[in-house]
């Protein structure tokens, strides 16, 4: 006795929502929303502040932080955690990180979004050179 073909594409949808419902969580990073654990909860020591090139930036993924310096000796920085759906950028390339998830770019010196979907800006976190490190929180 075979299956009507109702039933198999009935059977196909429900697997097609099931693999699309375990995309969508993947994206969230496994945090409940674009905004939670988006600035560090105290001091966080990133590194030598020689690893920020003057005009460029850093990604420090791990610690869901990105720092750049417009001009020498002058550091910003701001959450890596993009405010769209909450995945961490995945790469800076000249003034811009991106977001590996949906495409969303951010101006790495204002943390303000180039390409959407994305529409809130990066937050901003305090970020201060002290003894040749950089300490952001």
């Amino acid at each position: 006795m075979s299956q009507s073909p109702d039933r198999r594409t009935v059977l196909r949808g429900a697997a097609l929502a099931g693999v699309t419902g375990l995309g969508l969580t993947a994206c969230s990073s496994g945090d409940s929303g674009a905004n939670a654990s988006a600035l560090p909860d105290g001091p966080v020591e990133l590194g030598a502040a020689a690893e920020v090139p003057v005009g460029g930036a850093k990604l420090y993924r791990e610690d869901r932080l990105l720092v750049s310096q417009p001009a020498k000796g002058t550091y910003k920085c701001f959450s890596a955690k993009c405010t769209h759906a909450g995945c961490i950028l995945s790469d800076v390339e000249k003034k811009e990180g991106s977001c590996p998830c949906h495409g969303s770019r951010f101006d790495v010196t204002t943390g303000e979004v180039i390409q959407g979907p994305a529409t809130e800006p990066l937050p901003e976190v305090p970020v201060k050179s002290k003894g040749g490190k950089l300490i952001a929180g």
